[in-house]
């Protein structure tokens, strides 16, 4: 006879463990004050009860213990607190529960009026094998307990003190280590800093904020600007590249190519004679002038993003030093990007198999170590996905080691696969196909899957309307009334919302050729001079909707979204709670940006903690009215010109014991 390959005492199995995400390859991530809630289906052979505990550590720090619950079914349920920014570490325990099934089956045999007293021993011992297990005064305790369940003979104190819940809870705390089941993985769990799950960005161009048309805006111009920004309640500034930009192959106004005398280039043409990924466009000012930018927008409660974008123009010195960091063709020339029919002659990709790829990651990584050490703690990074993914787990891994606050954003328009997988790798945010989901069908399956599937584990939404690089239809053909609708969205649907400034706000929607998604006269390639006083401007519009998000937590996470039925497809319903329900908003908006649309919407009252039978208030947070609803089904009617949307504040109708009645 073979030996047996495990340990035959450890009968309790553990499976179905959420969340765990890749069979425990990848990190489920949470921001600092966030649960991690546990799941996982504990049982054993035969009719033992078993127990279960969730056990979690921060880095090297003592393991934490706390008890799971049964759910029914054989699944339990568990949860701690994240409290440090880093890394945790959590797993299940499971055990037989002797005591448990001793206490369960004496109530049994004691109902059927049969013979306890060989039972009763059986319990004291029990105990005692407890208290040889626990400490101090417990042990004590649970020897005095076993001792009088032995010597005391009267069936009645027997009976209540073998049935004792304070007992079984005591006996509990000291199971017998040598029948614990640990599960086979140790799962992992990223801390980000609250800013992570919550955030508001605003992308601007610092070489467009010179008072002066046609002359290259500075850092001390964008200064100027920062007053304006934080006005409309953003708190992330995030700057497209701030380095030299290449004059080989420069591109011209809306992307042509030769360009012009005047011509500035575009910003992800990274790299001349000045420098490369360490230095700062000589235009824009130098370093100095970036380190008091950036004291100036914390001053307004901005925290600056920098955009890393691992390219090259044909100037940059990586080019001349270093060309084997990239790949060539067969006539010898290095081989520049492209996106069939798209071509960008100004920009050389990195070759991140290079055969000298060590040093390449090594350098790279030092890029963002550089500005980490000039006090950036945001990366926006342009199109990872044509990049390698080990580099990404690699780097990310690595930096997040010496700076734990350090968030990383995906600039990563592609296939979902691709997308998902540079969430995992490391990725604080990623962009998302928001920025084309438009109807209600598209809109509440897309962040049914983002809100309430095991994606939002791992990938956290960043929402933008526009882009430099994306005018979509909805904005091109909807007018004002479309800014507006999807501003809404983006600011209500996710907790991190992005707009690219001031074309948002000023309702820019010219497209460079019908049917694309370029803008007319791009920023990407030309100075722009706008009139922020515009009249026409959503500046106020947008402050009051990052007012309300920042008021209101329920606004703050994409855990609780839940959509609710409307009898018009033009109309989308969903609210946002906070977890105990104290905090609810519904948000219900226009779809169509061209006639008033009505009907009714179908709330889920019980799913938001509110009682059919009793009505509520529910106040209009952007337009400050009131309505008086009763039940689950309420009419609305909203006019896309001056309002597309309700954003509601739901108040509870409570009665006290004098009948005095208030809205809580």
């Amino acid at each position: 006879m073979s030996e047996p390959t495990s340990d035959g005492r450890l009968r309790v199995v553990i499976t179905r463990l959420s969340p765990e995400i890749d069979c425990g390859r990848f990190a489920t991530k949470r921001v600092i004050g966030e649960k991690v809630v546990v799941e996982a289906d504990v049982f054993t052979d035969g009719h033992d009860q078993v127990a279960c505990q969730l056990v979690n550590w921060h880095d090297r720090n003592e393991p934490q213990v706390s008890p799971m619950k049964p759910l029914g079914n054989d699944r339990w349920r568990g949860e701690f607190c994240v409290v440090k920014l880093g890394r945790y570490t959590y797993t299940v325990e499971g055990w037989i529960d002797h005591f448990q099934t001793w206490q369960r089956d004496l109530e049994k045999r004691i109902s059927a009026k049969q013979d306890i007293s060989v039972d009763l021993l059986i319990g004291a011992g029990l105990i005692e094998a407890a208290a040889t297990r626990a400490k101090g005064k417990d042990r004590e305790i649970l020897r005095d307990r076993a001792q009088r369940l032995r010597e005391n003979k009267q069936l009645e104190f027997q009976t209540a003190l073998a049935l004792d819940t304070d007992l079984l809870r005591l006996v509990q705390l000291y199971p017998e280590r040598e029948s614990v089941t640990r599960y086979d993985k140790q799962l992992p769990v990223v801390v980000d800093r609250k800013k992570a799950g919550f955030s508001t960005w605003y992308e601007v161009f610092p070489r467009s904020c010179s008072p002066e048309q046609k002359r290259h805006g500075t850092f001390r111009d964008c200064e100027q600007w920062l007053p304006y920004i934080a006005s409309m309640g953003f708190d992330l500034l995030y700057l497209p590249p701030i380095h030299p930009i290449g004059r080989t192959f420069r591109k011209g106004k809306n992307n042509t190519l030769p360009a012009g005398p005047g011509d500035v280039g575009s910003p992800w043409a990274i790299g001349s004679a000045e420098g490369g990924h360490k230095s700062i466009h000589p235009e824009l000012g130098t370093l100095e002038d970036f380190r008091r930018f950036m004291t100036k927008a914390a001053d307004q409660g901005l925290e600056v993003a920098l955009d890393i974008a691992l390219q090259c123009s044909p100037d940059h010195p990586y080019v001349r030093e270093h060309p084997d960091w990239f790949s060539t063709r067969p006539d010898g020339s290095i081989q520049y990007a492209e996106n069939p029919p798209k071509k960008y002659q100004d920009i050389f990709p990195l070759n991140f198999a290079a055969a000298q790829w060590q040093a390449l990651w090594e350098e790279l990584k030092s890029v963002f170590l550089f500005w980490i050490e000039e006090g950036v703690r945001i990366f926006r990074v342009d199109n990872p996905h044509t990049k390698a993914f080990p580099f990404w787990e690699w780097v990310i891994t690595e930096i997040k080691k010496q700076h734990p606050d350090v968030l990383f954003l995906a600039e990563a328009f592609t296939r979902p696969n691709v997308m998902h997988r540079l969430a995992k790798l490391g990725f604080s945010q990623c962009y998302t196909y928001f920025t084309w989901r438009n109807t209600k069908q598209e809109l509440t399956q897309y962040f049914t899957e983002l809100a309430q599937t095991d994606v939002r584990e791992y990938l956290r939404p960043n929402l933008w309307p526009n882009t430099p690089d994306i005018l979509p239809e909805f904005l091109q053909v909807g007018g004002r009334p479309a800014f507006m609708v999807r501003l809404i969205l983006a600011a209500t649907l996710g907790g991190n919302y992005g707009i690219y400034g001031p074309a948002f706000e000023l309702c820019e929607n010219a497209p460079l050729d019908p049917g694309g998604e370029e803008y007319l006269h791009s920023e990407k390639y030309e100075l722009k001079h706008r009139d922020l006083e515009s009249k026409a401007s959503l500046r106020s519009f947008i402050a009051g909707l990052n007012r309300i998000r920042k008021e209101n937590a329920a606004l703050q996470s994409n855990r609780n979204l839940r959509f609710h039925e409307t009898d018009n497809p033009a109309l989308i319903c969903y609210t946002k709670a906070t977890d105990d329900l104290s905090s609810v908003i519904v948000v219900v908006v226009n779809l169509d940006c061209f006639h008033v649309q009505s009907g009714w919407i179908d709330l889920d009252l019980g799913s938001i903690g509110l009682d059919t039978r009793h009505a509520f208030q529910a106040y209009d947070l952007l337009s400050e009215g009131r309505f008086l609803w009763q039940g689950s089904r309420n009419y609305v009617e909203l006019v896309p010109e001056s309002l597309p949307a309700h954003v509601l504040l739901l108040r509870r109708w409570v009665r006290t014991e004098r009948d005095f009645d208030y809205y809580l």
